[in-house]
This record gives structure tokens, C-alpha cells and sequence, in this order.
């Protein structure tokens, strides 16, 4: 019974301390998340002056908080294969890399989504 995991109030309780410890781990030791969390920081209340509709801010600010998940997600990854060793490897140069595209591709994302609400 001692090694039983934690159910209901107090499993959310610690999901919640641990994402906490991920939200500043990734602010302390990424530089592209700092840099991408004060974009989206900067940018919402611009999405929201600029949305004509609920979809529209929604879309705007969803556009940005995707940016910082992924960043998030490739975050994650780095550390995991940086974890496993130094040595050059193709296998980690290629998570790596994949998970960098998936940052651009959300950035990319963005941009097209603030382009065709602002200008469309």
C-alpha cells in the first residue's frame, strides 16, 4: 500500500507542482522559451485589442500558446537525448532537428494565422 499513487484532489495537487517545476526549469535553462514566452506575453493583449471576434482572439492567442507548448515539447526533448550522452549520434542530431522544425513549423503557424486575420 506505501507505493500506491495518488488519487483524485491530491494526484491534481502534484501534477500541478510538477508542471510548476517544468514552467521554471524550461524559464531558467531555455533561452528560446524565455524569448518565445515574452513574445506571447507581449502579443496576447495585441490579439485581443485586434480580434473583431471570440474566434478571432482565440485564434490569435491559441496561435501563440502553441508556440510555447511545442518549445515546451522540443525543450523536453533536448534534454532527454542531451541526458543520454554527449557523443554525436544520428539518431539525437535527428530528434533534435525534428524537434526544432516542429518550433519553426509552430512559429510558421502563427504568423499565417495572425496574417490572415489582420490582412485576410
Amino acid at each position: 500500500m506505501a507505493n500506491q499513487p495518488h488519487r483524485g484532489l491530491r494526484r491534481i495537487v502534484n501534477a500541478t507542482g510538477y508542471s510548476w517545476a517544468g514552467l521554471k526549469a524550461a524559464w531558467h535553462n531555455e533561452e528560446a522559451f524565455r524569448q518565445e514566452s515574452l513574445l506571447a506575453l507581449c502579443l496576447t493583449p495585441l490579439a485581443l485589442w485586434l480580434g473583431d471576434t471570440s474566434l478571432e482572439r482565440a485564434l490569435l492567442i491559441g496561435s501563440l500558446l502553441l508556440i510555447v507548448i511545442v518549445e515546451l515539447l522540443n525543450s523536453g526533448i533536448e534534454a532527454v537525448v542531451d541526458r543520454i550522452g554527449t557523443e554525436r549520434h544520428e539518431l539525437s542530431g535527428r530528434a533534435k532537428d525534428i524537434g526544432s522544425a516542429a518550433v519553426f513549423v509552430s512559429l510558421l503557424n502563427a504568423a499565417v494565422v495572425w496574417g490572415l486575420i489582420l490582412f485576410g
